[in-house]
């Protein structure tokens, strides 16, 4: 019998926690159906279960939210409440459609 072939596939946008370069993770199962993932830079590897306890691990989040003119500081992400929606009629005496 031949070698299981280890098919690697490449992650858009995710950066290596350990060189912080983008776009060279790849993610692979190795023999025993471990699911891996590398960085072709630097070398870096880790383990899913090892990626999922570091990640558990951090108390705070591991992003800040942006002020925006959506998101400004001290204003909830997300309405409390219901709102109705109320659709307008633009007039049937517009022109300009």
């Amino acid at each position: 019998m031949g070698q299981k072939i280890i098919q690697k596939r490449f992650i858009a946008g995710v950066v290596c926690p350990k060189c912080g370069e983008m776009d060279k993770i790849r993610m692979y199962r190795d023999d025993e159906d471990t699911e891996l993932r590398d960085c072709v830079a630097c070398g870096f590897t880790e383990t899913y279960t090892q990626h999922k306890e570091a990640k558990e691990a951090v108390a705070e989040p591991l992003y800040e939210e942006l002020t925006t003119r959506v998101t400004p500081v001290g204003k909830a992400l997300y309405d409390e409440e219901e709102k109705p929606l109320k659709i307008m009629d633009p007039g049937a005496n517009r022109k300009d459609h």
